[in-house]
C-alpha cells in the first residue's frame, strides 16, 4: 500500500543518470510527496540514483531520486522513484499543485470552452479546491 496520495500528471520530465541526460519527451505519470513515476523508453535498474528535472514549473524542480521500481507497460517502461532529501519532498508539493492546476485548466477548456491563463486557472483552482488539497504530514518530510 502506498504511503502517499498520488496525483496524476502528464507534464514533460527530464532525467539523467550520471552524465547521461534523457530528452524532455518523457512524461510524468504521477507525483506525490514521497516520489514520482514517469514513462521512459528504456528500463532503469532498481536502486539506481538518478536526477529528475521538471522545467515546466517555476522555479525548475530538480532532485536526486532512487529508482524503487521499473515495470514494462506496452511500448515503454514505467519508472517509480523516491526523493532522497526531505526538502525535495516538500518542494514536490508545488509540483503537485501545478499538476492539478494544469489539469483544471484543460478540464475547463474541454467542458466549458473557456481559455484560462495559468494565473486565472491557479486563482480559480485555489478558490475551489485548495481547502481539500491534502496537507503535508509531518511524517512525509522525515527521512525514511
Amino acid at each position: 500500500m502506498r504511503s502517499y496520495i498520488r496525483h496524476p500528471s502528464d507534464i514533460p520530465i527530464e532525467f539523467h543518470q550520471g552524465s547521461v541526460a534523457v530528452a524532455a519527451t518523457q512524461t510524468l505519470v504521477d507525483v506525490s510527496c514521497g516520489g514520482l513515476s514517469f514513462a521512459a523508453q528504456a528500463p532503469i535498474p532498481t536502486d539506481s540514483v538518478i536526477t529528475v528535472r521538471i522545467s515546466y514549473v517555476e522555479p525548475v524542480f530538480e532532485a536526486p531520486c532512487r529508482v524503487t521500481w521499473c515495470r514494462r507497460a506496452q511500448n515503454e517502461f514505467l519508472i517509480g522513484v523516491e526523493f532522497l532529501h526531505a526538502e525535495d519532498e516538500y518542494r514536490a508539493r508545488m509540483v503537485e499543485q501545478v499538476c492539478h492546476i494544469e489539469h483544471y485548466k484543460k478540464e475547463v477548456f474541454e467542458q466549458e470552452g473557456r481559455v484560462l491563463t495559468g494565473e486565472q486557472a491557479a486563482r480559480e483552482w485555489i478558490r475551489k479546491f485548495a481547502k481539500d488539497f491534502p496537507a503535508l504530514s509531518h511524517t512525509a518530510v522525515s527521512h525514511r
